[in-house]
């Protein structure tokens, strides 16, 4: 298991861009953010490379009082983390929970990934064996 804080993510909003020839591609913003991720994570010691499912629980500290849908910090969070090599790839992701802390300068995200216990992996067609990610 490992449990990281790391920067404020970029909103889904701000995540994705359309280039030329309406191709999608990742906004530069969004670069920024996986390679500070990549930083923190390797400064950490934290290289994983989870290969099996894993459970990913967030407490979101935004960075002011503006009104923010708490599920727009995902999407760059959880590419970066793939990206960081903490796992292979977000799908792997088979439970996931984000709650939201208070508001701090600057916001942030503190994370915690863990394996899935062997013989606990969800289907998705029902209730989870592995109860709450936190």
């Amino acid at each position: 298991m490992i449990t990281i804080e790391l920067p404020h993510p970029p909103s889904v909003n701000t995540y994705w861009r359309i280039g030329h020839h309406g191709r999608m591609h990742i906004s530069a913003q969004g670069v920024d953010y996986r390679r500070a991720v990549m930083e923190a994570v390797a400064g950490a010691g934290l290289r994983m490379g989870y290969s099996t499912p894993v459970t990913v629980h967030v407490v979101w500290y935004p960075p002011d009082n503006r009104r923010r849908d708490i599920d727009n910090v995902l999407k760059a969070l959880l590419d970066a983390l793939g990206a960081a090599n903490v796992y292979e790839d977000d799908s792997q992701v088979h439970a996931l929970s984000i709650e939201r802390g208070p508001v701090t300068k600057g916001g942030s995200v503190v994370v915690r990934v863990r394996p899935l216990p062997a013989g606990s992996r969800t289907t998705g067609a029902g209730p989870s064996t592995i109860g709450p990610c936190g």
